[in-house]
This record gives C-alpha cells, sequence and structure tokens, in this order.
C-alpha cells in the first residue's frame, strides 16, 4: 500500500450513496484529504443500490461517473500503466481515456471490459458492481433535455450541482443562478447570449429556475453564497426588476439553508480578483471536492487536484471573513433596494 494511503476497514457506501451498513467490509485507501479509493474485498452488489436509509440527495449519473472513473483510474495506476499505453491498447485517444477517469464522459461495457482484464480484476463481483456503475452512467439527467443550449461543459456542472450537499460561491458579476428571479435571468440571459433565439432564451431560463429546486427538495442544498457588491449595485434590466431582485435576495437570505454575505466595496482587495468561483461538495466524503468557474466565453472549468481546491477553500474563509456579516448584508440589500425608483 502505497506511503501516502491509509488501510482502514471501512462499510460500503461508495455506489448510490447508501447509508445502510452492508454485511461486509472493504479496503479504502485514503489520499491525505480524506477522499476514499474504493478497493473491494468481498462485494455484494445489493450493498450498492439504492434502499431504506440511503440519502435523499439523489446520486445521479454525473457522481457514478465519476466514481467509476477514479476506481479505474486507481486500479490502473496499481498497474503501473500510462494513460497512453492503456489508451492505446484500447484505441482510444489518451484525451478519451482522461475523460473517462474524470468521469466526463461514459464507458463503453466493452472498453471496461478490456480495462478490467488489463488491470487483473478477476473477481466476478467486482466485475459486475463496475459494470452495473458504467451502465447507471450512461443514464441521462433530467438536465439533458437542454443540452442543445448549454453552453461547453456546462452540463456537467449541472449534474454536480443536483448532486451535491453543498456549495460555496463567490460571485462578482451577477447574482448566482441558483438565486435569481425569473425576469433577472431573463435579462441576463438575453444580454450574454445574442446570438441565441428567443426560443432558446426561454429553455436557458427555464433550466435556471429548475436547477433552483435543489434549494427546496427534503434534504436541500446548503447555499453559502458571497456576492461582490457590484452585483448589488449593477442594475440588471430595467429598475424594478433589480428592486425585485433584490427583494428576493433578502428573503432567501432568511431560509436556514442559505447563508447570504456582502462583500462590499470598503473592503479593498481580496483574493478573489481573480473571478467567481464555487466550491461542490457531496454527501459521501469520498466524493472529492470540486472547484468550478468559468471562462470569459461561459464555458465551465472543473477542477478536483487537492491542491487547487483548498487553496480556492482559503479564498473563500478570508472572503467571509471580510464580507459583511450576513444580517447587515441584508439590511444593505434593503437600503440598496429602497433607493432604486
Amino acid at each position: 500500500m502505497p506511503r501516502k494511503c491509509v488501510a482502514q476497514i471501512r462499510f460500503a457506501k461508495f455506489q448510490m450513496g447508501s447509508h445502510q451498513e452492508p454485511p461486509f467490509p472493504v479496503w479504502s485507501c485514503l489520499s491525505p484529504a480524506g477522499a476514499g479509493r474504493l478497493v473491494l474485498s468481498a462485494p455484494d452488489r445489493r450493498a450498492w443500490l439504492p434502499g431504506e436509509g440511503a440519502s435523499s440527495v439523489a446520486i445521479g449519473p454525473t457522481v457514478r461517473r465519476r466514481r467509476l472513473g477514479s476506481e479505474l483510474r486507481r486500479l490502473r495506476e496499481s498497474q503501473s500503466l500510462k494513460l497512453e499505453e492503456v489508451a492505446d491498447q484500447l484505441g482510444l485517444a489518451p484525451s478519451t481515456l482522461s475523460r473517462i477517469e474524470t468521469g466526463k464522459a461514459p464507458t463503453r461495457t466493452a472498453y471496461l471490459t478490456s480495462m478490467l482484464e488489463m488491470y487483473g480484476v478477476d473477481d466476478s463481483s467486482q466485475r459486475q458492481m463496475l459494470t452495473e456503475m458504467a451502465r447507471e452512467g450512461h443514464r441521462k439527467g433530467w438536465w439533458a433535455i437542454w443540452d442543445d443550449v448549454l453552453p461547453t461543459g456546462f452540463g456537467i456542472y449541472v449534474g454536480l450541482e443536483a448532486e451535491a450537499s453543498s456549495l460555496r460561491v463567490y460571485e462578482a458579476q451577477v447574482v448566482h443562478g441558483l438565486l435569481q428571479t425569473e425576469e433577472y435571468a431573463r435579462a441576463v440571459m438575453t444580454t450574454v447570449r445574442r446570438r441565441q433565439t428567443a426560443e432558446e432564451i426561454d429553455r436557458l431560463v427555464d433550466l435556471r429556475m429548475q436547477r433552483q429546486e435543489v434549494l427546496l427538495r427534503e434534504d436541500p442544498l446548503q447555499l453559502w453564497i458571497i456576492l461582490d457588491e457590484s452585483v448589488i449595485r449593477r442594475f440588471t434590466g430595467p429598475p424594478a426588476v433589480m428592486r425585485r431582485q433584490l427583494d428576493h435576495l433578502c428573503d432567501a437570505s432568511n431560509w436556514p439553508n442559505v447563508t447570504l454575505q456582502v462583500l462590499a466595496f470598503s473592503s479593498g482587495l481580496h483574493p478573489a480578483l481573480n473571478g467567481p468561483f464555487a466550491i461542490i461538495e457531496f454527501p459521501e466524503r469520498f466524493d472529492p471536492d470540486v472547484l468550478y468557474s468559468e471562462g470569459v466565453t461561459g464555458q465551465a472549468y472543473l477542477e478536483e487536484r487537492e491542491r487547487e481546491v483548498r487553496a480556492r477553500a482559503e479564498a473563500f474563509d478570508l472572503l467571509r471573513a471580510t464580507a459583511l456579516p450576513p444580517a447587515d448584508s441584508t439590511d444593505f440589500m434593503r437600503t440598496v433596494a429602497g433607493e432604486i425608483s
């Protein structure tokens, strides 16, 4: 076992996020950050399926693909095989195999079978379980009907957001999508997506409203959001639209699962001057946090490297220590809303 790993008996709650304790232990190899890598010792496929006691946060295809990819990468590395070597034997481009291992793309059963043979996975139950994960990873999420209008890579983010347990966000330009009113969202989309038709804008707004269901589900997403003062001050649409948006933010700040702060201009320089970001966390600790940011043209960038995620987490901690306290932030937004004529 590698020096950086800690051998530890854990009960398998891997495939579907189940909190039921299966009748067998597994070995997990933990990174220094505590992100588990699964190695099955005596698997039972039923323990990987949802049942009573399962987390109320639905584990969908996006997280399943990430889990399968993580396990395939671990298996490859355990055989001291380079990604390029495996890709060559499969007849795939290295970039395609990389997308499979990072959970950004599903894998075909034929490719999975070949990989398991290369990696020496002989246990029939383990093979069956990984095959089931691959099959589940091919399922389309509820957001798939919007794929034709989504910016490049954004569908992956929507899937992660839908399956997350908490989200820490810093926004510098506009209100985060989860807290936008419909008319504010339409004003933003119409301005940013200038080449899209009115019908496409309608569909993007519908998607944005649907995403907000994560805040209302039985086990709601825990959202901690920091808005730069420019977000509060910048008019988006007619004055009435902006006033209603600020009123909505004030209301949302009182929801038990939402913490909202304003980073005032008077705070000066801060560690997020390089742009907005979000840190996505999941119900199970072996699903590592994901850092999300956007490029100027709207592409989504997902980062899972521990160092990068930790750096942004530290930046977020500094931001919330500098920003106005939640109650003062709400008062500030009410004051700004009252100034809009």
